[in-house]
């Protein structure tokens, strides 16, 4: 059988519509509270605006002139209570005539019974929701699901609304009391989804993820069950199933960094060249010190060029510096001092070599030609300049030539 050929599903639909013109006939009678209580307290209608508890406030404060004498626990949260007596005691309100009371106060017991027979209707609607839509409601309750049908305006139109559209079926504004801070009530905006058992067991910092994901399971049941996919409600289960572990799989913690492991040594060759060669060949082709000038610009100091006016080559901060020069006194490179020193260490016989242009022949003023042992000279030579230096206690002392 077609869903909409069903008499029960026809029931359900009349219910649903049924319940939505109780809503705009409690809407209409608030109006008529609000203008004939304004006179009273024209305050109340800013303070208090679900229209079920403006019309229970109503009849609770009547034509009362003391608000202490007035008990409104059960209807109002403690704060709106608070701001609602101290706004009563400074109102400029005048007490209403009789008559327009009792037409008040019967127009509050009208709305509080539409009210409960609203809640009559819809508990049926939640009673008969596991055989209409038992997907839909195995993924959010038969509670949520009766709501979120009878807002939509039945199963059909529900499959037909995007999910962004189904997370925002029942939302309602906040009430911002003036005077208190709206951190505790400014959250996101969620409405009947919030209801659902999954979404009240969800962490707060997960909920908005949670909402999201709730509504387009939700759409996806419901495009089952308006065409009669699944009358046992097993694709339902298995949604809410996805759900709860995508819901836990959001609270694992993040996986531990693994400490990286080092490569595996290559014994092979290697591309790159190393040693002495290489240090020379890049100490050859390094950049100068004045190639270095020539690519840097001084801040707010026009560039030389070659050709001048800015034509050319430029040649940045080379003369620049206040000698007038383009040329740039190229010091000893590190290599080269090396190279040097070892040199001279192998001339002068640190390992006991003679160079071959040493003679043992020795020219004296005196004695004129003397032969001598170049090695013995040179190790006397040493010793005398240690002596000179260095006192026989090993102390340094500096000679004063004078």
């Amino acid at each position: 059988m077609v869903l909409e050929d069903d008499p029960e599903y026809q029931l359900i639909v009349d219910c649903n519509a049924l319940s939505a013109d109780i809503e705009n006939e409690i809407a209409i009678i608030r109006d008529f509270i609000r203008d004939k209580y304004r006179l009273r307290f024209p305050e109340l209608e800013s303070l208090v605006h679900h229209p079920i508890d403006y019309a229970r406030v109503v009849k609770r404060i009547a034509n009362e002139l003391d608000s202490t004498r007035v008990d409104l626990e059960g209807i109002l949260p403690s704060a709106v209570i608070m701001v609602v007596s101290v706004t009563a005691s400074t109102t400029s309100g005048k007490p209403l005539p009789e008559d327009v009371l009792q037409e008040t106060i019967e127009a509050c017991d009208r709305a509080l019974a539409l009210d409960s027979a609203k809640k009559e209707v819809l508990d049926f609607v939640e009673r008969r929701m596991g055989y209409i839509a038992p997907n839909l409601s195995a993924i959010v309750g038969s509670a949520v699901a009766a709501k979120l049908m009878g807002t939509a305006g039945g199963l059909s139109s529900l499959a037909n609304m995007p999910a962004c559209s189904v997370q925002l079926l029942g939302a309602t504004k906040k009430n911002l009391v003036a005077g208190f801070s709206t951190a505790a009530t400014s959250q996101f905006r969620v409405g009947y989804i919030e209801q659902a058992e999954i979404f009240q067991s969800t962490p707060p910092s997960l909920r908005m993820r949670a909402c999201r994901l709730l509504a387009s399971k939700s759409t996806l049941a419901a495009r089952v069950d308006s065409t009669r996919g699944d009358p046992c409600g097993n694709v339902g289960r298995k949604l809410r199933e996805e759900v709860g572990k995508k819901i836990e799989k959001w609270q694992e913690p993040p996986p531990a960094k693994q400490p990286k492991p080092l490569p595996i040594p290559d014994s092979g060759p290697k591309k790159k060249r190393g040693g002495r060669r290489l240090r020379k060949m890049k100490e050859r082709y390094a950049v100068t010190d004045m190639r270095k000038l020539a690519g840097r610009m001084p801040f707010g100091v026009p560039e030389e060029s070659s050709l001048g006016d800015g034509l050319g080559e430029g040649n940045g901060m080379l003369g620049q510096a206040g000698s007038g020069k383009l040329r740039v006194a190229a010091g000893q490179s590190k290599l080269a001092a090396k190279v040097a020193k070892k040199f001279k260490v192998r001339q002068f016989g640190r390992g006991g070599a003679t160079s071959g242009l040493t003679s043992s022949l020795a020219f004296t003023p005196v004695q004129g030609i003397e032969l001598s042992n170049p090695q013995a000279r040179a190790h006397q030579l040493g010793s005398g300049i240690q002596s000179t230096y260095f006192s026989e206690t090993g102390t340094f002392s500096r000679i004063q030539r004078t």
